[in-house]
């Protein structure tokens, strides 16, 4: 038993040191925009929700990004904020952008990545909820731009 508790004891003394050297991979939620969010503008924001397998609802917020900056773009992270009945923050979600690939016979996306946005390019995204907070007052949510990966 002493043997086994040591063992265990020392695995997670290297998961500890090995964890606090890793880099953090996306913007915090604090954290202000990205310099190069000012370079993308967003437009024709819709919302939609459908039913999902589960019995719960999933909720699309679809719209249009375009780059008006001189780098391509390959990854984008927007922070959006849905706000209740008493303009409180109800939820705050941190999320990717993924681009919408295919409408017919039904709407597909992939990764921002998989098609990156050069100087000039516009494109049509899709950010997915799969819970949104009962206290949100159904009214279009903020979207801000926290992290852009640019080449």
């Amino acid at each position: 038993m002493g043997i086994a508790a040591a063992v265990i004891l020392a695995i997670v003394g290297v998961m500890i040191v090995l964890g606090g050297h890793r880099k953090p991979t996306a913007a915090s939620a604090n954290a202000g925009p990205d310099p190069y969010a000012v370079n993308l503008s967003i437009t024709n924001m819709v919302m939609s929700e459908s039913g999902n397998l589960a019995g719960g609802k999933v909720t699309y917020l679809d719209g249009h990004i375009a780059n008006h900056g001189s780098k391509t773009v390959t990854g984008i992270v927007a922070q959006v904020i849905f706000r209740s009945y008493t303009h409180e923050v109800a939820q705050k979600e941190m999320v990717p952008l993924k681009w919408i690939s295919m409408r017919q016979p039904y709407i597909d996306t992939e990764p921002v990545s998989a098609a990156p946005l050069k100087p000039g390019g516009e494109q049509d995204f899709r950010l997915i909820f799969d819970k949104v907070s009962t206290d949100w007052d159904g009214s279009y949510p903020e979207v801000r731009i926290l992290q852009v990966d640019t080449k």
